[in-house]
């Protein structure tokens, strides 16, 4: 039984080590093209940007280096259990190419991702190697030990590590070495495959500066969206107290006078009905447009589709919805998003001088991706007393991203884009 449990042992550690080799292996054939190739062309593009060239390769070459960083990333986790999680901003995919240029060039990940690559076609690829060598290299002594030294003996010897071989003699020399090696270092191999990926994350991974301003702008933008709602319950509470609420006092207050005026003056009591009845058609009417402003019912019952669709249905221009939505994103989600599209409605139609309107939702890799166009004069801008700074202050609490092309004379484009799941 323990002569059993032994031979189990070795055999699970041989898999490993064999495993890890081969993994290792793996990773060197991948890291050093890959890693020369995404870096050459990352400073090549990013070279051309002052001509207008780099402006369109940037965002795509940049786009494969971060998918070279994340297949780094997953194989971390699933070869040598070591999470590097992925810290990239959200870049909108229906912007111009400059727009995803900027933004991805502005993001402190694109230049950790391009430090990486300069690692990982140098110490990357020899950490990766060394679990391959530590298990091939004893191999070659073994060959060289059964007359592999033969042939190699006719140019002057071979040299295996530090054994001179040039007999059957010095052979043997160089298998005992390779032995050696087998026994010692090859246990190691799945410890250095790990320190392979633990270099990775050493540089991939997110600094403690970029953390740090993550929960800078996470805070502001919680701190935003507490702003907002305090803004929203007073804006509730005017509206219920000036409109609906004084509407069903003054209602209460006929119908008193209806009660006192029954007998003495029915045709005055009948004209007070007639009031009253109609002050509870406008109250109805106010309370109905408030809880659309809160969150409109048909949000609610039918989703974000079908409510962007009747919103543009009220708007004075005419308005194109293409939706493409496989579910339904979390209620919060959709809310923000309905609100973001709302907002941008608005603007077009009180400042673009539009005559007509675009509405384009969709949700692809794991992203909702909304674009609002107009034909209008253009000029729109992200600023301080601007719609639009509104819309990604709400974009933001939900890590969005708002993106605005706006070239004087037009089109208008505002994409906005929400990571989130469908259910």
């Amino acid at each position: 039984m323990n002569t059993n449990t032994k031979n189990g042992s070795l055999t699970t550690r041989a898999r490993a080590v064999a495993l890890a080799a081969g993994r290792g292996f793996v990773l060197a054939l991948e890291s050093l093209p890959g890693a020369v190739l995404g870096f050459t062309l990352s400073l090549v593009s990013i070279a051309l940007i002052p001509i207008g060239v780099g402006l369109v390769t940037t965002p795509r070459v940049l786009t494969g280096v971060r998918a070279f960083a994340d297949r780094r990333r997953v194989l971390a986790a699933k070869w040598g259990g070591v999470s590097i999680p992925s810290a990239y901003r959200p870049v909108p995919e229906d912007a111009k190419p400059w727009t995803r240029a900027y933004a991805m060039l502005r993001d402190p990940a694109t230049w950790r991702d391009l430090r990486w690559l300069q690692v990982d076609m140098t110490a990357g690829f020899v950490t990766a190697l060394l679990p391959a060598v530590v298990l091939f290299y004893p191999l070659e002594g073994f060959a060289v030990a059964a007359g592999l030294w033969r042939p190699l003996s006719d140019s002057g010897g071979y040299w295996y590590g530090f054994v001179h071989v040039t007999d059957q003699a010095s052979a043997l020399g160089a298998g005992v070495l390779a032995a050696a090696i087998l026994a010692l270092a090859s246990p190691l191999a799945p410890r250095m495959l790990t320190t392979h990926f633990r270099l990775t994350r050493a540089v991939l991974g997110a600094s403690e500066s970029e953390l740090a301003e993550r929960v800078r702008v996470l805070t502001e933008t919680r701190r935003d969206a507490v702003d907002t709602s305090a803004a929203e319950l007073r804006r509730i509470e005017r509206d219920l107290h000036d409109g609906a609420q004084a509407r069903l006092v003054a209602m209460g207050m006929d119908l008193g006078t209806i009660e006192m005026l029954l007998d003495k003056d029915p045709a005055k009591a009948k004209q007070l009905l007639a009031q009253a009845r109609q002050s509870s058609v406008d109250a109805l009417g106010e309370l109905r447009d408030l809880v659309r402003g809160i969150h409109p019912p048909v949000l609610a019952e039918r989703g974000l589709g079908d409510a962007v669709r009747a919103l543009a249905l009220r708007l004075p221009l005419p308005t194109e919805v293409n939706v493409e939505l496989g579910g339904r994103a979390d209620a919060p989600v959709e809310s923000a998003a309905y609100f973001a599209i709302s907002e941008v409605l608005t603007n077009a139609v009180k400042h673009s001088g539009a005559d007509r309107i675009w509405v384009d939702l969709h949700h692809r890799e794991g992203m909702l991706r909304i674009s609002v166009t107009d034909n209008g004069k253009g000029g729109a801008v992200i600023g301080s007393g601007s719609g639009l700074t509104g819309v990604e202050r709400r974009l933001g609490t939900f890590d969005g991203v708002l993106a605005v092309s706006s070239p004087a004379g037009g089109p208008t484009m505002v994409t906005m884009e929400i990571p989130c799941e469908l259910s």
